[in-house]
């Protein structure tokens, strides 16, 4: 199906902000989430006033070699700090508050805004960053309306993956906005609290700008089903099985953990939590009242083997396939305390985000070496997604009925099949916007457009560093990745070599074996600085050639290029 998608319909700066009636102009721009799945973070700008929508990251890919995280560019928020008035959460998990400490070092005073749950998780996370004390957390109930500088935004009651996750419906001078943060519709959610869609159609009727959705599930047919569904399967998996139940599962999945402690209950197991991330949230949410269960069914890891199989469920991580996580370690039997083996049935608890298959795929391998009984989607109703799919989408898109539609959260294949869907659903052709990272679009009373782009691209987090880790970086270690290290290592006295010429490969080849390549590498080295035996050695013209001669040599060779880094040392008489 072909569709009209306003994707680079540009304007001149000129018109940007130029008021044709009496309404303000108002503009959408997103930092993050567009064309990828993470680092959520979207402003929304009227006159001179400014809201920031979730502030989230994403983990590296396969190209960013040694990358910790990947967090939204922060430029253009920096150009116009007095302008920021506040960000909202829609819900808490990672890729809509996992840059928010990195954001607070940049505006320690930026008021935030969340449900309870939304703002413990962050909380908890600012604590390992030691922001907790100085962070301006607002809890926000539902249905509750915020006023800030410029904005009013209400919190409305959706379903996801997490409990307490949001809609938010922002009023300001120019117009509306309602962004629907990440959700799914679950009419019968484990919780009892249904997403509000007699709000949603209301806020329909008043009337909206513009409609901000989440684009994960577009390209699937039909509705998501509820979460409670899980819970079912796991009553059918658990009755009568003697063997010990291992679960891995998201960590922020409140309502699925939540199913585990009532399944475990019913079938009098003990539960056993291992991984940081599972415990601190087990910890967060029993703490505020989100997860319900009597203390006596949860032990300490260290105590299971006090219990026979038959009592016991561990939860853990490790449901992406983690290199580091708690189900890992079990595959690989590097876990201190949980030995896989035959009586042990695992469920996995989770579909692979897109680039995790093969590393979820190893686990579950190597868990079946070891004897163990897995189960996965596909076998099992063992997971459902937290995102909306195309029935849900289109329902959405019937009660909101906006005047111009962005899809967000997603890859591009997602966000053009939810544009499709929005003009299926009866949005007029052209008022579907397929934005990149940094787009403008500014809304006016009669029309809307694209009007140029600010800063955005990723910043990189490599241990302390901050953006210090740029593409030219990233395309070394990627060089040493593919072909290596040749380190070639000279003395030089009076314009002579008093020591050396060593080489020294890492990565590259095996010395032990390649000694005759080696010492032919040595002998090239000797006659290239030869060649500037005189006293005034030019050491930056040696090195030079040293790299040229030596890359040449060792291409012909091997038919490889390592990156060579020669090291000369200049000796006094």
């Amino acid at each position: 199906m072909q569709t009209n998608v306003n994707r680079q319909k540009h304007r001149s700066a000129e018109k940007n902000f130029k008021i044709k009636t009496h309404k303000p102009a108002f503009s959408v721009i997103p930092l993050g989430g567009m064309e990828e799945i993470g680092k959520n973070c979207t402003v929304v700008e009227c006159l001179d006033d400014i809201i920031i929508i979730d502030c989230g990251l994403k983990f590296p890919d396969a190209e960013q070699y040694g990358i910790d995280l990947v967090i939204p560019d922060f430029s253009y928020l920096e150009m116009n700090a007095h302008k920021l008035r506040g960000l909202f959460l829609t819900h808490g998990h990672e890729d809509h508050i996992g840059a928010i400490p990195y954001l607070l070092q940049k505006f320690p005073d930026l008021p935030i805004y969340g449900t309870k749950l939304t703002i413990g998780l962050l909380q908890n996370k600012l604590v390992e960053h030691s922001l907790e004390k100085t962070a301006k957390l607002n809890v926000v109930p539902y249905h509750s309306v915020v006023e800030v500088d410029g904005f009013t935004v209400e919190f409305v009651v959706t379903n996801h993956s997490i409990a307490d996750s949001a809609a938010l419906f922002i009023r300001c001078e120019g117009g509306t906005v309602f962004h629907t943060g990440d959700f799914k519709v679950d009419l019968t959610p484990v919780d009892n609290q249904q997403i509000d869609l007699a709000r949603f159609a209301a806020v329909g009727t008043e009337g909206v700008d513009v409609l901000i959705a989440d684009s994960t599930n577009a390209g699937k047919a039909g509705y998501t089903p509820s979460e409670r569904n899980v819970g079912e399967s796991f009553h059918t998996l658990f009755a009568g099985v003697d063997k010990r139940i291992v679960i891995a599962s998201f960590a922020t999945n409140v309502h699925r953990i939540q199913q585990i402690f009532d399944t475990a209950a019913f079938f009098k197991r003990k539960v056993a939590v291992s991984g940081r991330s599972m415990v601190n949230v087990v910890s967060v949410t029993k703490a505020m009242g989100y997860l319900k269960f009597d203390d006596d069914i949860l032990i300490d890891i260290k105590e299971v083997s006090k219990f026979p199989d038959r009592e016991l469920v561990i939860l853990t991580t490790g449901s992406q396939g983690e290199p580091l996580s708690a189900l890992s370690r079990m595959a690989s039997g590097e876990h201190r305390q949980v030995k896989i083996d035959s009586n042990d049935l695992v469920i996995i608890s989770a579909t692979p985000i897109p680039g995790n298959e093969k590393a979820v795929a190893g686990i579950i391998s190597e868990l079946m070496k070891l004897g163990a009984q897995v189960v996965y989607q596909g076998a099992k109703e063992v997971h459902v997604s937290g995102h909306a799919s195309a029935g849900d989408l289109s329902l959405i898109q019937a009660l909101i009925k906006p005047k111009y539609f962005v899809p967000c959260h997603g890859e591009y294949q997602m966000l053009i099949s939810h544009a499709i869907l929005a003009h299926k659903a009866g949005l007029p052709e052209g008022n579907a916007f397929v934005m990149q990272n940094g787009d403008i679009l500014v809304v006016e009373e009669d029309e809307a457009y694209i009007a140029g782009s600010v800063p955005s691209g990723a910043v990189l987090i490599d241990g302390l560093g901050i953006g210090d880790v740029g593409n030219i970086v990233l395309k070394d270690r990627k060089r040493l990745s593919e072909d290596g290290l040749f380190i070639v290592v000279a003395s030089i006295q009076g314009g002579k070599i008093v020591s050396g010429p060593d080489v020294v490969s890492r990565g590259f080849v095996y010395m032990r074996e390649s000694e005759d390549l080696l010492q032919e590498a040595k002998e090239l080295c000797e006659d290239i600085i030869g060649k500037h035996s005189d006293n005034s050695y030019d050491y930056n013209s040696i090195k030079q050639d040293l790299k040229g001669e030596l890359e040449k040599f060792l291409y012909e060779r091997t038919k490889r290029r390592p990156m060579i880094l020669p090291i000369l040392m200049y000796v006094k008489e």
